[in-house]
C-alpha cells in the first residue's frame, strides 16, 4: 500500500513516500480503507521525535492520527461493522508506528465510530482528535454545566472551534482568545465575547465584563498562559490544559482544580459527537487539503500554528 512514513526522526525531509504491507487485522479490529487522513500539530512532533519519551515509536512509522474511510474488512470477534460501512476514528494506538498516512490503517473497534452522515470523508476526518479533545476537556474532566461562563484559548483552531460549539450546546457562555482578524468566525462559531490576545492583558478583558471570575477554562498554551488563566477562575472554578503537565500538577498541589488532558481514543463519546453534528450543532472547518505525496507540505503549513480550522490529505 502507499502511505508516507519516516524510517528515523527529523525535520519534514524525513518524511518520505513508502510501499508498505497492508496491516494484518487481529479478531477484535477492523481494517480501513481510507479516504482522508486530518493533519494535526502532534503529527510533526511525533517526526521530531517530540514524543518519544512519552509513547513507544517503532519504525518504519506512518504518522496520522484522524481517519476517515471505509470498512475493507473486520476481525472475527466484531459486530458491530461489516465491509463497506462508512467510519471515522481517533487512531492512536499504544505504539506509535501504523497511522493513517496510508492507504490502510488497522484499528481496535473501541477507535472506531460510524461517520456522520452529514459530512464528507475530508470533513470527518477533522473531527476525530480535535473533536474528542475538546468533548473529554470540557464534559470528562472540567464538567461544563449550563450558565457557566468558559474561556477558550486559541478558540479559532482546530481543538478551540470545536470546544467552543461544544460549550454551546451545553447554555455556556463563551470568551474566546484570538487575533482581532478572527474574531468575525469566533462570533459564527457562537462565541460570546472574543478577545484580542495582542491587544493587551486577556486577564483585564475578561475581568471587566466578569470580574467574579470564571467556571471553566480551557488551556491550549501552558506556562504563563495557564498560570494567569488560573488566577481567573472562581472558588469552584476548573481548568484544563492540554500542553503543561507540569503547571497542572503545581496548579493542583495550590489547591486548584486543574487537569491535564491526552486524549484517549473513545467510540461512544465519537458517536455522541456525530449525532451532534448530524443535528446541525457542531460544524467543522476545513483549512486546506494536500494529496497523500504532500504530505511534508501539509506538516510545515500545520507548524505554523496560525491555521483556522483543521488540514486534510486526501489519500
Amino acid at each position: 500500500m502507499r502511505a508516507m512514513a519516516i524510517e528515523e526522526f527529523g525535520g519534514s525531509e524525513k518524511l518520505k513516500p513508502m510501499d508498505l504491507p497492508v496491516p494484518e487485522i487481529t479478531d477484535h479490529e477492523v481494517l480501513i480503507a481510507v479516504k482522508a487522513a486530518g493533519v494535526n500539530p502532534v503529527d510533526w512532533k511525533v517526526r521530531d521525535g517530540l514524543l518519544r519519551e512519552r509513547l513507544p515509536h517503532a519504525f518504519p512509522l506512518i504518522p496520522g492520527w484522524d481517519v476517515a474511510g471505509v470498512v475493507e474488512r473486520v476481525g472475527s470477534k466484531v459486530k458491530r461493522f461489516a465491509a463497506g460501512d462508512d467510519v471515522y476514528a481517533y487512531a492512536r494506538k499504544p505504539v506509535v508506528q501504523g497511522g493513517a498516512y496510508a492507504e490502510f490503517i488497522a484499528l481496535p473497534l473501541e477507535n472506531v465510530a460510524r461517520k456522520p452522515k452529514t459530512l464528507s470523508f475530508e470533513e470527518a476526518a477533522t473531527i476525530p482528535l480535535s473533536g474528542l479533545t475538546a468533548y473529554q476537556a470540557l464534559f470528562d474532566r472540567a464538567r461544563l454545566r449550563s450558565g457557566d461562563v468558559a474561556l477558550i484559548h486559541a478558540a479559532a483552531g482546530g481543538v478551540g472551534g470545536f470546544a467552543v460549539q461544544l460549550a454551546k450546546t451545553r447554555g455556556a457562555v463563551v470568551l474566546g482568545t484570538a487575533g482581532s482578524r478572527n474574531h468575525d468566525y469566533l462570533r459564527s462559531l457562537g462565541v460570546d465575547e472574543p478577545i484580542d490576545y495582542t491587544q493587551g492583558d486577556f486577564c483585564e478583558a475578561v475581568r471587566k465584563t466578569h470580574p467574579e471570575g470564571v467556571d471553566v477554562v480551557l488551556d491550549t498554551l501552558g506556562g504563563d498562559t495557564l498560570v494567569r488563566s488560573a488566577s481567573l477562575l472562581k472558588k469552584k472554578g476548573r481548568i484544563v490544559s492540554l500542553i503543561d503537565p507540569e503547571g497542572i500538577a503545581r496548579l493542583k498541589a495550590g489547591g486548584v482544580k486543574a487537569h491535564y488532558l491526552f486524549v484517549s481514543p473513545n467510540a461512544r463519546e465519537l458517536t455522541k459527537i456525530a449525532e451532534i453534528i448530524e443535528k446541525g450543532l457542531l460544524r467543522t472547518t476545513l483549512a486546506a487539503t494536500f494529496p497523500l505525496a504532500d504530505a511534508a507540505k501539509a506538516q510545515v503549513m500545520s507548524a505554523t500554528h496560525h491555521v483556522r480550522g483543521k488540514i486534510v490529505l486526501i489519500i
